[in-house]
């Protein structure tokens, strides 16, 4: 079968529906993923786009006809949908395209948790499977059940919020307010469920209702209109924090106490300086975007910082080989080990209230240093026509004269050692893997600095070569 072959991702399926990723893709998917893992059983989830129900039908059906039975679990967010495989120990395909707008459909896939499929390990391979037609012939045709004596719908959510709660010490939480906007994603119903359990947390919903419609916003919050209202609230409510999460709930981002979106790179910082406290001298994982503020603020804490590229895939993979306690993207992913290595939107949510109350402070103190020392342009995102490893080598042969060029997850050049006339920045720049974006991520000591070179770059992205 012919497939359009930008839909495999680096690290998922996804596309938009139904021109290039289809009912019909769907069922080869399915065929494929039980042919190149040789499973006999697959946990599958989805989430609320209109889109879902017609590919979960043929996803599945595509599974079953492959020899593999189907546990089913329904609309969930993507990290209960982890928990569900790694309890389970089963291989999964989770129905979502993430923060992607509404007209994109996609699938994450679970070869044993925490192991990930991606184009390093596996995508491709189905992809070859799927344009040769070599589907291996099953010996019996599969089924599909919501419950089994070995997990029904129920005790899989009762299961994840025990296990997020377990994470976190919940007597030491103190009255908060905190306002969370979902979006109509996928998490408002479990979001629900876990406050039930906490007394002292009062809190206001915006837009709890799983709704493929996207009656008020889109499904990202790193675009300044989806997190609008939530910051106006914030203030005007006299919220203590107030949480967005992505469509299918494995980003979390956070606005401070002044309404203030947060950078998720002050954010990791936070976090990963604060779980060092009761874990010391622990491996933290990050990723190349990162601002120099999560190596700097994990290092000074005693911590192991160690560099991978972003990516669910390898994070996840990287957690394991290091044994490592927590990892970030700086894109509102955040990853733990005691969460199977896998990202969750819920939980760093959690732990950052348990770190405001033990710390009996506002979230807005915290951040004041980092606000001082580091300026961060935050990701800046631009479309191009031409190839983005010849945009990133221009830009390497324009800017890298005098500093370090790292090519490792896209291009980075820092300037670590300036002259005392200047200040010290860097840049990240990389190419997106799932839309026809290349992404800047630049920092400097100085305001001024940072908004200068963040200029001077961009004039060279957005130039046309030749």
């Amino acid at each position: 079968m012919q497939v359009d072959p930008d839909i495999f991702k680096a690290n998922d399926i996804r596309g938009v529906y139904p021109q290039a990723l289809n009912d019909a893709v769907a069922y080869t998917v399915g065929r494929a993923f039980v042919t190149l893992l040789k499973v006999n059983k697959v946990v599958v989830g989805r989430d609320m786009r209109l889109s879902s129900p017609p590919m979960f039908d043929a996803l599945t059906q595509g599974l079953m006809d492959g020899g593999a039975d189907v546990l089913n679990i329904g609309m969930v967010s993507t990290d209960q949908y982890y928990y569900a495989c790694a309890t389970l120990d089963q291989a999964g395909i989770m129905i979502t395209a993430s923060h992607n707008p509404p007209q994109y459909s996609g699938f994450k896939m679970v070869k044993r948790m925490p192991q990930i499929l991606s184009a390093d390990e596996g995508i491709q391979d189905l992809r070859r499977i799927i344009e040769t037609d070599t589907f291996a012939q099953p010996i019996r045709l599969g089924k599909i059940t919501e419950k089994t004596q070995d997990f029904d719908r129920c005790s899989l959510a009762n299961g994840f919020v025990e296990k997020v709660l377990s994470l976190i010490d919940v007597d030491a939480l103190m009255p908060l307010k905190v306002i969370a906007d979902t979006g109509n994603g996928m998490v408002g119903p479990i979001l629900k469920r876990i406050y039930s359990h906490l007394p002292t947390v009062k809190l206001t919903g915006m837009y709890l209702e799983p709704d493929g419609n996207l009656p008020n916003h889109g499904l990202d919050p790193l675009q300044p209109e989806n997190r609008a209202e939530l910051q106006r609230r914030v203030v005007a409510e006299g919220a203590d924090i107030g949480f967005a999460f992505d469509g299918d709930g494995d980003r979390c981002f956070a606005v401070d106490d002044r309404g203030e979106f947060v950078s998720s790179d002050f954010m990791s910082a936070l976090i990963g300086q604060y779980l060092l406290e009761s874990n010391p001298g622990a491996k933290m994982v990050y990723a190349p975007r990162c601002s120099h503020v999560v190596r700097d603020l994990i290092t000074e804490a005693g911590g192991l910082a160690i560099v991978e590229r972003v990516g669910h895939a390898f994070m996840k993979q990287r957690l394991v080989q290091e044994n490592a306690l927590f990892a970030t993207e700086g894109t509102g992913h955040y990853y733990f080990r005691d969460f199977f290595c896998a990202d969750s939107g819920i939980l760093p949510s959690l732990i950052i209230m348990e770190m405001l109350s033990k710390k009996r402070t506002k979230l807005s103190d915290l951040l004041k240093p980092l606000e001082s020392t580091y300026f961060i342009s935050g990701e800046i995102n631009t479309r191009i026509s031409e190839d983005p490893k010849a945009k990133m080598g221009e830009i390497a042969e324009v800017f890298g004269r005098g500093g370090t060029v790292e090519w490792m997850d896209g291009l980075s050049i820092s300037f670590d050692n300036p002259s005392t006339s200047d200040h010290k920045w860097r840049l990240n720049l990389r190419p997106s893997n799932t839309e026809p974006l290349i992404r800047l991520n630049l920092e400097a000591t100085s305001k001024g600095v940072m908004e200068q070179k963040r200029d001077e770059v961009l004039k060279v992205i957005q130039t046309e070569s030749g």
